[in-house]
């Protein structure tokens, strides 16, 4: 089978390799579709280490291909979402809630990092009862795709927030998964959603997925202006959805006393990550920081297909671009280097 890979570090390329095989808990999935994540550009400068011949990926559907005979959830022929998350479900991580981690910080996170992902023809699903879901026939690929990612972490982000029904929320950088935790701030009762983005494009999106502000960092200070919408109090809830040092000090100074900043950005650079002493309260001010790992398994997977089936949100809205498979070189630099005005690539297969 043809697989898209990181050769080694900033390098990228095709290369073939055989189809896997499933052991008695597994699958293997023939692949449909796949998206593209920022997380995938950080794979290849390093942000998990040096790898050779890993195939990149988080983020696919397909048809189940061959199952292990302890399989009994899906057979081939099914079409199937497998979550950017395949937690090992016996580990003393998951029997301890938290089956994203998984026996290690991050452990759940096996596509193209621990193992090969999804930018290839087939793929291989770890412990499959647990972690494919089956695809409802009203729900198209492309948008059945977005749940393994984009909508689990955005979401993931506004149920870690503990927003109050009528709240306050902030969500800073509406990219994909910032787009996704706005919809989420919505669907929990907000009662102002506020978006920090500076691309028009982007602001749109925004606008149609529940913000009912938006604040431009580049044209206005980000605090004073949340201050303002707020009464001078602050926000219940802060997300920090793009992973860079200056948002997150921005989300604890936008953050009331007694708020939450739920921390769903992925910090691929730097040694630290700082937090303002004073608007922390010196230490003192109640302010809860929560962090989470994009939540897995077959039952988050069924309850965010069930949003799409019941259209509660349509996450296709941010495929800016399309390619096929035998193009992945170029759909990949434009993700990587943020050209057209790119928001989310879908790969067709």
């Amino acid at each position: 089978m043809r697989a898209f890979v990181m050769k080694e570090i900033g390098q990228v390329g095709f290369l073939d390799k055989p189809i896997p095989q499933p052991g008695p808990g597994d699958a293997v999935v023939r692949t449909t579709s796949a998206l593209i994540c920022t997380s995938d550009s950080h794979t290849v400068r390093g942000g998990i280490g040096p790898r050779e011949n890993l195939t990149l990926g988080h983020e696919g559907v397909g048809v189940v291909h061959e199952v292990g005979g302890e399989v009994r959830h899906v057979r081939p022929g099914d079409r199937v979402l497998a979550g950017a998350i395949t937690p090992d479900w016996g580990s003393s991580a998951a029997q301890n809630g938290y089956p994203s981690q998984s026996g290690a910080p991050l452990g759940g996170f096996k596509f193209a990092n621990s193992k090969d992902g999804v930018f290839a023809e087939y793929f291989h699903v770890n412990d499959a009862d647990a972690n494919l879901a089956k695809i409802p026939d009203a729900i198209a690929d492309e948008a059945a795709v977005y749940c393994a990612d984009m909508l689990s972490t955005g979401f993931m982000g506004a149920e870690k927030g503990n927003i109050p029904i009528g709240g306050t929320v902030v969500v800073l950088a509406q990219g994909p998964v910032g787009l996704m935790a706005t919809a989420g701030a919505r669907l929990r009762g907000a009662g102002l959603v506020i978006g920090v983005e500076s691309v028009p494009s982007r602001q749109e999106l925004a606008r149609g997925y529940g913000a009912d502000e938006i604040v431009d960092f580049t044209s206005e200070d980000v605090v004073e202006r949340v201050l303002e919408l707020t009464g001078g109090e602050g926000a219940d809830t802060a997300v920090e959805a793009l992973g860079a040092d200056a948002t997150f000090q921005t989300a604890v100074k936008i953050t009331k006393p007694g708020g939450t900043i739920s921390n769903i950005g992925y910090f691929g650079e730097g040694e630290f990550v700082r937090i303002p002493r004073v608007e922390w309260g010196v230490g003192m001010a109640d302010k809860t920081i929560a962090t989470g790992l994009c939540p897995g398994g077959r039952l988050r997977m069924q309850r965010l297909l069930r949003l799409l089936r019941t259209q509660r949100i349509d996450p296709t809205r941010m495929t800016t671009h399309n390619f096929r498979f035998d193009d992945m070189e170029r759909a990949f630099e434009v993700a990587d280097k943020k050209l057209e005005d790119v928001v989310k690539v879908l790969i067709t297969f």
